[in-house]
């Protein structure tokens, strides 16, 4: 069940709200749609300028208030990743305030951009949960990953299972490889169309968070589908 209001911080009462009015103009509230919530975060090098700003941690909101609907435990596991993949942290609706800029600090050196790592702590997290419900990954990065290929692979291998990764890409990276990735081939080079992509431009932090959510939530509802019918969701 999602989680009541008076349950959610005051901080957050808003961005709840805002979540609910997109979920039901996608249909999902209504078919009472639950899902893990994840937040991949970038911090390569040319990530600061959006902690600094509090970019990212805005974001990280945005994620714990959509999950309030779509799971009813209270937290977002969180990977951060750059030349690898940090371990699985969370922001939870008791710890949230400043939680992205304290783990970002605490991982120290921003190196390069290593999707595949950084997916695959994913995976490896959400099949260790034992989750009953599929994860909708918010997957936010400012530029291309150093091994295209590998990133390929694991979103192509991972479309047997049932998550779906949101792109998101933060800066003014023209994102061809992202691009790539939501329009691989199906069933040619994977069996459902897994992944979904938006680029926020160079002041994310400048969208409504109407318009945020709006575009999070553009193709989970048909990958719900899709996925339902290929027998790929738990349950």
């Amino acid at each position: 069940m999602p989680i009541s209001l008076d349950k959610i911080p005051p901080g957050l009462v808003g961005l709840t709200e805002t979540a609910g009015v997109s979920l039901r103009k996608r249909g999902l509230a209504d078919r009472g749609v639950r899902a893990a919530v994840y937040l991949v975060l970038d911090r390569s090098g040319s990530m600061r300028r959006y902690y600094r700003d509090g970019t990212v941690q805005r974001l990280a909101e945005q994620a714990l208030a959509l999950a309030a609907h779509l799971d009813d435990d209270g937290t977002v596991p969180v990977v951060f990743f750059d030349t690898d993949a940090h371990p699985t942290t969370e922001v939870s609706l008791d710890a949230y305030e400043g939680r992205v800029q304290q783990l970002h600090e605490r991982y120290g050196h921003m190196g390069r951009t290593n999707y595949a790592a950084a997916m695959l702590e994913v995976i490896e997290h959400y099949t260790a949960s034992g989750a009953t419900a599929p994860a909708f990954v918010i997957f936010q990065t400012d530029g291309g990953p150093d091994s295209r290929p590998e990133a390929e692979r694991v979103l192509c291998r991972a479309a047997r299972l049932p998550v779906f990764w949101q792109f998101v890409g933060f800066g003014d990276d023209r994102f061809a490889f992202l691009r790539k990735l939501d329009e691989l081939a199906v069933p040619r080079r994977r069996i459902v169309d897994n992944a979904g992509f938006f680029a926020a431009g160079p002041r994310p932090g400048s969208w409504t968070d109407e318009a945020l959510y709006d575009a999070l939530l553009t193709e989970f509802p048909s990958w719900l589908k899709e996925a339902g019918a290929l027998g790929l969701l738990p349950g």
